[in-house]
């Protein structure tokens, strides 16, 4: 088990106002960290971007909810498959080189994707293809993007500040790049989105490539990958802490965040509204979710999280079933963001949690768990959204698949004394809190 300093490090009952705001971007003291924010930031903008123009893409060839589904359902569920494999193939192998390379390969996918589109030949079995493809490419992508961060942050202590560091870099192109979108979308075609992400992704490689990076980190297993696929599952499934935030996670990617499938119907439909009403209404998602990360960058100390795991899901659980109800853009957008807040709480929190916990040995496999609850459980719940509102319409599906949300975090809330008494031994190692101190989110939050 990765262990960390054994001291407390107790902060200032007084800080002076300075020293209020100091903390908040300490990863970014990390020179590999600064180049993976800079890259990222640029790349992310273009993968939102083409996430916009996919759906409404699908929505002028297809105008059909249950193609919507489909086509998010083809792009997420080679990940749900194949996410322990890559999990596995993530720890025993350098990390840098496998980002390199899901990078390049989804570059060349973007670019492939805008050719067709600007000249004019795409059908929708070349989207279902090519979206695939992608799904592919995340597989390996997001376990070890998330298992790699440790390894730009040399210092433990800063590990939870470059995680929401980076989920506000992520909801800061969600903000700009759904607007974007559908500026560009309205003024031309979805091919220039996809052009535009294609080259946006030289500016992470380039970034992965200037890092420098202690070679002697990464370890290479003895094991097979059997036994190292049998190790993972037995730590995920039988440590009640990450098995309970990857289960309602699970569910929340299930029933709450394939929302975006259906914002074109919403968009069109429902608000009767064009591309640039699908631009707004992400972007307000967008604008709550950039909020949400920047008070978890604000923290000092991953202290009180916890809580916020449930908090979160129920915030968006009733945003969502409030923003079925609406019939009005401006109330639309309200709701959008706190569905937006809530949502990017519980990722980052969960993110946070899960990170801080899991041992450095199990760091590529457990995350590619995590990645499977998030875009792996994503794929069926996308074509169960596009089921639903062909059946019953969009604004009942989002009510009914918000109130599984509630219904799960009032679940998570009652297994909180058991998460805590089990995360409090590895917090008290890690020096996050001291021996024979208060359960772990009884603390004030800083």
């Amino acid at each position: 088990m990765a262990t960390g300093p054994t001291q407390q490090n107790p902060t200032p009952v007084s800080p002076s106002p300075a020293s209020d705001y100091s903390h908040a971007w300490r990863a970014l003291r990390h020179r590999n960290f600064r180049l993976f924010f800079g890259g990222q930031t640029i790349s992310l903008v273009g993968t939102w971007m083409t996430r916009i123009a996919t759906s409404w893409l699908v929505y002028r060839l297809t105008k059909s909810a249950l193609l919507l589904g489909t086509v998010s359902f083809a792009g997420q569920i080679p990940t749900f498959l194949l996410a322990p494999l890559a999990g596995v193939l993530v720890d025993r192998s350098d990390r840098r080189r496998v980002l390199v390379w899901t990078q390049t390969l989804a570059m060349a996918q973007s670019l492939l994707l805008a050719w067709l589109t600007l000249s004019h030949r795409i059908n929708i079995a070349e989207v279902l293809v090519l979206s695939s493809l992608q799904g592919l490419i995340n597989a390996f992508d997001m376990p070890a993007r998330q298992s790699f961060m440790v390894q730009m942050v040399e210092d433990r202590k800063d590990l939870s500040n470059a995680i929401a560091i980076n989920s506000s870099m992520v909801n800061v192109a969600r903000l700009v790049g759904p607007s974007l979108a559908g500026l560009v979308i309205a003024a031309s075609s979805e091919g220039w989105c996809f052009l535009i992400d294609g080259i946006s992704y030289i500016a992470v490689i380039v970034s992965l490539l200037m890092m420098h990076l202690d070679v002697a980190a990464v370890k290479r297993a003895t094991t097979s990958m059997f036994e190292q696929m049998r190790e993972g599952w037995s730590y995920v499934s039988t440590f009640t802490p990450v098995r309970t935030i990857l289960t309602l996670f699970a569910l929340i990617s299930l029933m709450g965040m394939p929302y975006m499938v259906l914002m074109p119907l919403f968009a069109g439909n429902v608000l009767q509204g064009g591309a640039h009403t699908l631009g707004f209404l992400m972007g307000a998602a967008g604008a709550g979710a950039l909020v949400s990360a920047f008070s978890l960058v604000l923290r000092r100390s991953v202290r009180g999280l916890t809580r916020m795991i449930p908090i979160a899901a129920i915030v968006f659980g009733a945003s969502l079933v409030l923003f079925g109800l609406s019939r009005w853009l401006w109330l639309s957008l309200v709701l959008m963001l706190f569905t937006g807040f809530g949502m990017m709480q519980g990722m980052t929190t969960s993110n946070t949690i899960v990170q801080t916990l899991v041992p450095e040995d199990k760091r590529g496999r457990v995350m590619s768990y995590y990645t499977a609850a998030f875009m792996g459980m994503a794929p069926f719940g996308s074509l169960l959204a596009g089921t639903l509102a062909h059946w019953m319409g969009a604004p009942r599906t989002v009510m009914v698949t918000g109130s599984c949300c509630i219904a799960g975090g009032v679940w998570f809330w009652s297994r909180l004394p058991g998460i805590r008494r089990e995360m409090r031994p590895i917090y008290e190692q890690l020096g996050i809190i001291p021996p024979l101190a208060q359960p772990v989110d009884e603390a004030p939050a800083h």
